[in-house]
């Protein structure tokens, strides 16, 4: 039996409704078909009592419901003017339930802003939210701590960069691939489900409709290291249907839109934070004894084609990368505030149990090869940075002992720093070859098989990749991670090269360009670095208090001479969020996630001295346990590597996931039911409610001669006008086209240098291949040989400023000739038919037909079979336009005042 999509048959709308008794939420699908009724007790002053009915209600069952609860509230039974049933507030989601010395609160979102679309489902960023005291004002216990507590949750803004949709907590590959699952495996766990579960998913009474025209569907448990609500729904998880259940991420998402020659290319960045050992830039460092580490953060670049918006149809594409603090026991005094506090090791951990935890997740999550980008210094005049590299190499040293080789940890030191301020070294250039290391061994995620045309023109670098290769498209295995001290400046430009390499394997990939290859001063590279930007500004700002102090400009010395005052502003900044606002945000995260939970006869959060044992607080359990030195691994995951082990479709992961039969009459999410409902007016504002950036409308120049490829290079001429965009300045420019002339190659050092200087000259060699195809070359005339020959000398001197040292073979030239015959025959299809008799058919170059149509004519294209029904409702559709109205049917007017009493009566 086939395999549907991801099945999203959650609660999309809410209405809270009030008596004094009882609130009543009211959730609803998009399309307001089915209803779902909670019912949330009040009278309690303490307890939390929800009441699931699990039926699904239709339109006018809510409404009689709702109803009968308004009149049988009514102080006066008949009374008018007094209801009984108020409406409370409208929302579209539940954030979670959270207690601190009183009654619970419920968290609302009530405002959400659409920010990306991925195969039709929309992801929502929260824009505003709502809490409401649930026990009644007769019932409630004060106590004179509640309001601090209250103001200290709220600290977390829910507003800034808290998303939902789809199980955005689990990568693309792994909400693609889980529905590879084996039919039998399903069908056996399905059977298991059924007997442990009293009700389903959202469709029960479908099923029984729709015969045996039906499809599997999954819906997996989430990730909940990237869950920031998942303690505040806990209390609720076994008891309420799961389509109450939404689970939201922290972090950042930014989608573009790039215009390959009117082919619409979504490129999305996701960021995940992680809820485990999070908070702010000096208070969290290093790990905890679980071997959660400060600033983890996982990447997701995903590129798809969006001209077809459908998981099952479509061409998607994504690659993961891991940004994280360095994984031991280390902290940074700051007693005393200064620009660089010293680090210190707290604890002795001569086994790595801490590095242990910390990469056996990894090893679970993505698989082998793990690859450590270390950036922090290791040449200092006062050890400082270098502590941690010491460390972290004796700690990935004693680890890769007891694994095979071929599994082991890669470890890829390099002082990013040294080099920056180096005026013969080119970082982003050696960088570049760590990426094409690093992608090489890891692969990426393709939902489609390789293209035909790189069996065609294969690529050396293609045929090399990593990661695990079926016949249904590629699959990464293994990630990249990488960490500075604080893994924010340093790692967000080192992150953007392995990216930007990525990305150029993932257009290649879906056929959008012919080498998998991508340079700076293009649009689509400038689109993928204004993504990244961004991604680092939010980032810094949600762990260090400030934006980036340091970009992808900076490092290619190309940075105005007005960002360095930024750069110090950004600084400061940074400096007096971690000196005086960070304790209380830190407060605020502790409280929020359930790291701290207030309690009568505890001490209060704000006269905690430190919080080190709330995040360390399963220490004894794990000392007890005592986990091996030399297995630090978890059962199970050598032997599937280097696929990782939750996505072996194996009865193990099956229990985490919930499976369902669909019928295909049900509805699910999708980009049509959101916004195209039948029977119901639309407005413009809803249906064109995101707006991205677009290569085409924001930085392609505004010139009709310029090639509108995306992936043209684009450099200022030698007036010095640039043509990179209305925002370059000339000087900028000039500078760009200083350090780009004159730059030299790096110098030697160690294994990267000899592969860093045979990869600049394959680079430039790639650089005059891709200037020599986009191009474009105008021809004037075909004639003679000598002419044709003339007219091709001409136009590379034109357009390179070169001639060719040698002048084209004979049997080039006829090819030529030929080539061009054939597309003045082209164009003229239509004379031929007027001139038949003139027209003499020798001329014409004779061609197997290997089209679909009649002829090997560009121009001729078969009409499709249109019915009648459809040709009437065109016809009327152009007399409208001509003021012509055709007189309503009794059946749609039936349907139109149907949904008006519906609606609004």
């Amino acid at each position: 039996m086939p395999l549907a999509a991801s099945i999203i048959s959650g609660v999309q709308k809410l209405i809270l409704y009030e008596t004094r008794a009882r609130y009543f939420l009211v959730g609803s699908n998009h399309a307001e078909t089915k209803y779902r009724v909670l019912k949330i007790d009040r009278t309690e002053p303490r307890d939390l009592v929800i009441i699931d009915d699990k039926h699904v209600y239709t339109q006018q069952e809510v409404r009689e419901l709702l109803g009968r609860l308004d009149l049988g509230n009514r102080t006066k039974i008949g009374q008018k003017g007094s209801s009984g049933l108020s409406r409370a507030v409208s929302a579209f989601g539940i954030v979670g339930f959270v207690q601190f010395l009183e009654g619970y609160y419920i968290v609302l979102i009530t405002k959400r802003r659409k920010m990306a679309d991925i195969g039709g489902h929309a992801i929502y960023k929260v824009e505003d939210t709502s809490m409401l005291y649930i026990p009644n004002d007769s019932v409630r216990v004060t106590h004179p701590d509640e309001a601090r507590y209250l103001r200290i949750f709220q600290n977390v803004d829910l507003s800034s960069n808290f998303y939902f949709s789809y199980d955005l907590s689990h990568s693309l590959q792994y909400n693609l691939t889980i529905l590879r699952v084996p039919t039998e495996i399903m069908k056996s766990e399905m059977t298991t489900q059924t007997r442990q579960e009293s009700f389903d998913i959202f469709e029960d009474e479908a099923l029984s409709n729709h015969g045996g025209s039906s499809t599997f569907g999954i819906r997996s448990e989430p990730y909940m290291k990237y869950v920031w609500n998942g303690e505040l729904l806990k209390c609720i998880k076994n008891i309420v249907h799961r389509d109450w259940l939404l689970y939201i991420i922290h972090g950042f998402c930014g989608q573009s839109k790039l215009l390959i020659y009117g082919r619409p290319i979504y490129v999305t960045l996701m960021a995940r934070r992680s809820s485990k050992f999070a908070g702010t830039r000096f208070l969290k460092r290093g790990a905890n004894c679980e071997g959660d580490v400060a600033n983890e953060v996982e990447t997701e670049q995903i590129v798809h084609d969006a001209s077809v918006m459908s998981f099952s149809a479509g061409s998607y594409s994504s690659y993961v990368q891991v940004r994280g603090s360095v994984p031991l026991y280390w902290s940074q005094d700051i007693s005393t505030m200064m620009p660089k506090p010293p680090i210190t090791l707290d604890q002795a951990d001569p086994y790595a149990h801490v590095a242990a935890y910390h990469f056996d997740q990894m090893l679970q999550r993505f698989g082998s090869p793990i690859i450590i980008l270390n950036l922090v210094k290791e040449r200092e005049k006062r050890r400082h940075e270098r502590i941690l590299s010491d460390e972290l190499v004796a700690a990935v040293t004693y680890l890769n002992q007891f694994i095979p080789p071929e599994r082991s940890i890669v470890y890829i030191p390099w002082d990013m720093a040294k080099y920056t301020k180096s005026k013969l070294c080119n970082v982003l250039d050696r960088l570049n070859v760590i990426a094409e290391n690093v992608v090489k061994r890891t692969g990426f995620f393709v939902n489609r098989p390789d293209p035909y045309c790189s069996v065609l023109r294969p690529d050396e670098k293609w045929h090399d990749l990593g990661g695990v290769v079926e016949l249904s498209g590629r699959m990464q295995t293994g990630v990249l991670r990488t960490n500075c001290v604080d893994c924010l400046d340093r790692t967000n430009t080192a992150q953007f090269m392995v990216g930007k390499c990525a990305l150029a394997y993932q257009l290649y990939s879906l056929g959008l360009i012919d080498k998998p290859n991508l340079q700076f001063d293009t649009d689509a590279v400038r689109l993928f670095e204004e993504l990244y930007e961004d991604h680092g500004d939010t980032l810094s700002l949600q762990y260090g208090g400030s934006q980036l102090v340091h970009r992808v400009k900076t490092y290619r010395k190309i940075a105005p001479w007005t960002q360095h005052s930024k750069d110090i502003m950004q600084t400061l900044s940074r400096y007096y969020s971690n000196a005086f606002s960070d304790a209380d945000r830190q407060d605020a995260i502790n409280l929020f996630l359930g790291v701290f939970k207030p309690k009568e006869g505890k001490p209060h959060l704000w006269e905690l001295p430190t919080d080190f044992y709330l995040h360390h607080k399963n220490t004894m359990i794990l000392l007890y346990s005592k986990r091996s030195y030399t297995f630090w691994w978890t059962p199970g995951v050598l032997e599937h590597l280097p696929l990782p082990l939750d996505e072996v479709p194996n009865s193990e992961n099956l229990k985490k996931m919930t499976i369902k039969k669909h019928s295909r009459g049900d509805e699910e999410i999708n980009i049509y039911t959101e916004f195209f409902r039948p029977y119901e007016l639309s407005s413009f504002d809803d249906t064109f409610c995101l707006s991205m950036t677009s290569s085409a409308r924001d930085f392609t120049p505004k010139n009709v001669e310029i090639d509108p490829s995306p992936f043209t290079v684009r450099k200022p001429d030698e007036t010095g006008k640039s043509v990179l965009g209305s925002n370059t300045n000339r000087e900028e420019a000039v500078l760009q086209r200083k350090t780009a002339a004159s730059a030299p190659p790096p110098p030697s050092e160690e294994a990267v240098s000899s592969s860093s200087d045979d990869d600049s000259g394959t680079d430039k060699e790639d650089e005059g291949a891709v200037s020599q195809r986009s191009t474009p070359v105008k021809i004037a005339d075909v004639g003679d040989n000598s002419k044709t020959a003339e007219t091709t000398s001409q136009s590379t001197r034109d357009t390179y400023g070169i001639n060719f040292s040698d002048a084209p073979s004979e049997t080039d030239l006829h090819i030529y000739t030929r080539f061009v015959h054939l597309g003045l025959c082209q164009h003229k299809q239509e004379k031929r038919q007027v001139k038949a008799n003139q027209w003499t058919m020798d001329t014409i170059v004779k061609l197997n037909c290997v089209s679909s149509f009649s002829q090997d004519n560009i121009y001729e294209v078969t009409p499709p079979r249109v019915d009648r029904k459809s040709l009437d409702i065109f016809h009327a559709h152009i007399q409208a336009s001509r003021g012509i109205i055709q007189p309503l049917e009794k059946e749609d007017m039936f349907t139109y005042r149907e949904y008006i009493r519906n609606r609004y009566m």
